[in-house]
C-alpha cells in the first residue's frame, strides 16, 4: 500500500516559521494535531475549528500487513494530539486491530520524536465491550489495550461515551471521559418531534444515560427487559412503563449489528408507540447493521462522527460531529484548564 500523507486546509493561527501552519504557540508551548488513517475526517474538522492544519505524517501497511509511521516534520517540544479511533475504516483500508496497532505507532514515534506530551484522541474505545470476565478463561482486553496505550507513551487519553465507567480505572494516566449526549438531545429538541416524548433504555445498564437523556428531554422513561444468551445475540421481553402513543427514543453508547437496536425498536412498535427513534454516539454498524436498520420500525437513527460512517448507509441514518467537543476539550489540555467545566461536570454518565 502506498504511504498515506494526512493533511488539512492550510490555514495557522501564531505559526513557526518553518512549519507555519501546523503549530499553536501558548507562550513556550506548541500544540500539534496528528490523525490515524482511521480518523482523517474527524481529525479534519478539528483542525479547522483550531485554526490550524493537521500536521503531515506519513502512514502505511506493506505487504506483510505491518503498519509504518513517521511524522514529516519536527514534534520535539510539542503537545501532541493524535486523533485516532481505534476502528476500521472502509475507505483507508484497515481494520480496528490496524487502527489500534497503528495509534501505538504513532504514540511510540513522538515519544521516540522527545514530544512534550503525547495525549491519544480516541473518540471510539476499541474493545471497551471487553471490560471484565462474563465468563471463565476470557482476557480482560479493554485493560489490555489501556496498558499498551501507555506502555506505548500515551500521557493522557481523550475519549467519549465510553461503554462501561470501569475502562477509566484501567488507565494509570488522566483520563478525560467526553459524552455526546448534548448534542444528540440538542439535535433531537430541534427537531420538535412533539412533547409526548418517553426515553426508553435498551437495559438496566443504560438505565442511569437514559434518565439523564430524559432530563434534558423533559421526557418519561421507560425500561427494556434484555436477557443476551450469547455474544451479539440479544432477546428483548417486555417494556417497562408506558410507550403507548408516544414518541419513543432509543438511547444507547453504540450500534453495533443493529440486532438489538431492531428487536427492542419492534417491541416498543408494538407496544402502541407512534414513533420510534434511536439515538446513539458510536455507529459501529457492522455485518448486516445496514439492512436490519433499513426494514426496522426506526423513523429516524442519530449517531455521531467517532467512527466513519461505511457507503451504503440508509437514508434514516443522520450523522451529526463531535468535533466541536473534542475541540474545546483539546484547547483546554493544552491550556491546563478544566475539562469537565464543558459539562459542568455532567460527563460521567455511569
Amino acid at each position: 500500500m502506498e504511504p498515506t500523507t494526512v493533511s488539512s486546509p492550510e490555514q495557522g493561527i501564531e505559526m513557526q516559521a518553518q512549519s507555519a501552519t501546523s503549530v499553536i504557540r501558548e507562550g513556550n508551548k506548541r500544540l500539534m494535531v496528528v490523525s490515524g488513517r482511521a480518523s482523517q475526517e474527524l481529525a479534519g474538522k478539528i483542525a479547522d475549528r483550531l485554526d490550524v492544519e493537521l500536521s503531515p505524517v506519513t502512514l502505511k501497511t506493506f505487504s506483510n500487513g505491518e503498519v509504518y509511521c513517521r511524522y514529516e516534520e519536527s514534534v520535539r517540544g510539542a503537545d501532541i494530539f493524535i486523533v485516532q479511533s481505534t476502528c476500521g475504516n472502509e475507505a483507508a483500508g484497515i481494520s480496528a486491530n490496524d487502527a489500534l496497532m497503528e495509534l501505538l505507532v504513532m504514540i511510540d514515534a513522538a515519544v521516540g520524536a522527545s514530544a512534550h506530551r503525547v495525549i491519544a484522541v480516541t473518540p471510539w474505545y476499541g474493545y471497551s465491550r471487553q471490560d471484565k470476565k462474563s465468563a471463565p478463561r476470557e482476557p480482560i482486553t479493554a485493560r489490555l489495550v489501556a496498558k499498551m496505550m501507555e506502555r506505548a507513551g500515551a500521557d493522557r487519553v481523550l475519549t467519549m461515551d465510553l461503554h462501561a465507567g470501569q475502562v477509566q480505572g484501567f488507565f494509570s494516566k488522566p483520563v478525560d471521559h467526553m459524552t455526546a449526549m448534548p448534542i444528540l438531545t440538542q439535535y433531537i429538541s430541534d427537531q420538535h418531534i412533539g412533547d409526548d416524548l418517553v426515553v426508553v433504555s435498551p437495559d438496566a445498564g443504560r438505565v442511569k444515560l437514559a434518565k439523564k437523556f430524559a432530563s434534558k428531554l423533559g421526557a418519561e422513561l421507560a425500561i427494556l427487559n434484555k436477557e443476551r444468551p450469547a455474544h451479539q445475540v440479544a432477546e428483548i421481553g417486555y417494556v417497562i412503563g408506558d410507550v403507548k402513543g408516544k414518541t419513543a427514543i432509543l438511547v444507547d453508547d453504540m450500534i453495533d449489528t443493529a440486532g438489538t437496536l431492531c428487536a427492542a425498536a419492534q417491541t416498543v412498535h408494538d407496544e402502541g408507540a407512534s414513533r420510534v427513534i434511536a439515538a446513539a454516539t458510536h455507529p459501529v454498524l457492522s455485518g448486516s447493521a445496514f439492512e436490519n436498520l433499513d426494514s426496522s420500525p426506526l423513523e429516524q437513527i442519530v449517531v455521531t462522527d467517532t467512527i466513519p460512517m461505511r457507503p451504503g448507509a440508509p437514508e434514516k441514518i443522520k450523522v451529526i460531529t463531535v468535533a466541536d467537543i473534542l475541540t474545546d476539550s483539546i484547547r483546554r489540555i493544552f491550556s491546563d484548564d478544566s475539562v469537565s467545566e464543558i459539562f459542568a461536570g455532567e460527563n460521567q454518565l455511569f
